[in-house]
């Protein structure tokens, strides 16, 4: 008799399909089960959480849920010419607005893609030592700023693509489109359009400044870029801007928020408000009696998390006291843990290509791009 001659790949292949087997089978709830789609398992992990715990997760340092086995994430990260502010060493790319001068997409794409990899690598590594609660180690990059520079006097002009708006969307896709990766089930990382909208002028009064441009100003000049990463890109955020458009915070604005961007355009993903964008709304644009007023419209218009420091908080009372329901929370709970699965952190690393980024990524000689 012949001995059976088994090949090694044969035995990984074997040895993999075995894991997931066991995983899908050893999974308690539904939402651990990969075999479900990721909207299932949303619902269902949103399902299983009390109003303090999904209210709890919409601020940006999001704390771990212990008894459902769901780790803490911070929200904020960025990445507008390489990974920003990491404790890590990592590939330095020039300004953006220096990028944009090169008039290539094509070097957008790769800059992006190099710093996604390098991302997941620390990412990962955050994951190995348990540091997924530390701010600058995620996958959700507040980038990029596709604001047009017209203004001298706003001070952020070196992180747009400048004052071209057909330019900055051109650039801006192929930034995403690198970023995020074409996976058809993972995002490699995931991009942030910022900042939603007509956010462009004098520094000093971002906070308190009440912008209005003509309807052909707004769509010919500020609004062509987040369409395009909204609607051909597929960016998977949107950061809304500090300043009021028309007498409302654009976090809380009837025309970009729930008109244009949810409704026009069928933005199913997340938004984030800018850092403590929401306390300016009773503290300086003074539309707002308080955190619990400023907090509740906020949501109502699609505001999913805030970044800032405890003004979401308030949506517990918010909801006790009949402003806002609890299934409006809901929305937005799903809508964050939709992109946390879609990044695949609540599925094996076995499954995720880019779980296997190793942080010897960093550092490394050119890295053969990964689609």
């Amino acid at each position: 008799m012949k001995s059976l001659k088994v090949r090694p790949f044969a035995l990984t292949i074997c040895f993999f399909l075995c894991s997931l087997l066991c995983t899908a089978q050893t999974a308690k709830y539904p939402f651990q089960n990969y075999k479900l789609t990721f909207e299932q398992r949303v619902n269902d992990l949103v399902g299983r959480l009390s109003l303090e715990e999904k209210v709890s997760q919409m601020l940006n340092a999001s704390p771990a849920i212990p008894r459902l086995g769901i780790p803490a994430y911070d929200w904020w990260n960025e990445t507008l010419h390489g990974v920003a502010r990491t404790p890590f060493k990592v590939t330095v790319f020039p300004q953006a607005v220096a990028m944009a001068a090169t008039f290539d997409p094509s070097s957008l794409f790769t800059m992006a893609d190099y710093s996604a990899m390098e991302g997941r690598a620390i990412y990962n590594e955050a994951v190995r030592t348990g540091r997924t609660s530390e701010r600058y180690l995620g996958l959700t990059y507040w980038t990029p700023n596709i604001n047009i520079f017209r203004d001298p006097r706003w001070g952020r002009g070196q992180e747009t693509y400048g004052e071209d708006p057909f330019l900055t969307a051109a650039l801006g896709d192929a930034f995403v489109k690198g970023l995020q990766g074409n996976d058809p089930k993972y995002l490699k990382a995931a991009a942030c359009a910022k900042h939603y909208a007509v956010h462009s002028g004098p520094e000093p009064i971002r906070h308190e400044f009440d912008v209005d441009v003509s309807p052909y100003d707004l769509w010919d000049t500020y609004l062509p870029a987040f369409k395009k990463l909204v609607i051909d890109s597929k960016v998977a955020g949107v950061m809304c801007a500090y300043n009021a458009f028309r007498t409302q915070p654009c976090c809380a604005s009837d025309l970009l928020m729930n008109d244009i961007l949810r409704n026009q355009w069928k933005f199913n993903g997340y938004v984030t408000s800018d850092c403590w964008a929401i306390d300016d709304f009773f503290k300086h644009h003074k539309t707002h009696a308080d955190a619990k007023t400023a907090s509740a419209d906020a949501v109502f218009h699609g505001t999913d998390v805030e970044c800032g420091t405890d003004a979401y908080k308030s949506l517990v009372q918010a909801v006790k006291s009949g402003i806002l329901s609890e299934g409006q929370i809901d929305i937005s709970v799903k809508r964050l843990f939709m992109i946390r699965f879609r990044l695949g952190m609540f599925d094996p690393p076995a499954m995720v290509k880019f779980a296997k980024a190793p942080l010897s990524v960093l550092e490394s000689a050119p890295m053969q791009l990964m689609p």
